[in-house]
C-alpha cells in the first residue's frame, strides 16, 4: 500500500513539474517576441525592468486563463500598439515592410542574372 501510495504521489509531483514548466516554456516562447517598451533593443524576456517583469507575469496569467498565443498578442497589440510585437502581421499598414526584401531579392536576382547571361 505505502509503495502505490508513493508511486501515486510521484505521478502527481512530476506531473505538475512537467506542466508548470510546459507554461514557463509558453511564457519565454512569446515574451521573446515583444518589445520591451522601457529598454532600448531588449525583448521582454531579456530585460529585467519592472515593466518586463510585470509583462511576464500578464503573459503567464492570459496562459492561466486558456489563452491561446495569438490571443495574448491581440490583447497586447490592442492595449501597447502593434510596436510591441518584434514580428508584425501582414496587413495593409505593414504590407511595404514584408514586401521591400521580397523586392530587392528579386531585383538583385536580376540583376545576377543579366551579368552571368552578359559574360556568356
Amino acid at each position: 500500500m505505502l509503495k502505490i501510495l508513493k508511486l501515486i504521489l510521484l505521478l502527481y509531483f512530476s506531473f505538475n513539474f512537467s506542466y508548470a514548466n510546459e507554461i514557463n516554456t509558453k511564457v519565454d516562447q512569446i515574451t521573446k517576441n515583444l518589445r520591451c517598451l522601457i529598454c532600448q533593443g531588449q525583448s521582454v524576456y531579456d530585460s529585467q525592468s519592472d515593466f518586463a517583469i510585470s509583462m511576464k507575469l500578464v503573459v503567464k496569467n492570459k496562459i492561466d486563463e486558456g489563452k491561446e498565443e495569438e490571443e495574448i498578442y491581440d490583447y497586447l497589440k490592442n492595449k501597447y500598439g502593434e510596436w510591441i510585437v518584434y514580428e508584425p502581421e501582414l496587413n495593409q499598414n505593414t504590407f511595404l515592410l514584408w514586401s521591400i526584401p521580397l523586392i530587392l531579392f528579386a531585383f538583385g536576382g536580376l540583376l545576377i542574372i543579366r551579368k552571368v547571361s552578359i559574360k556568356w
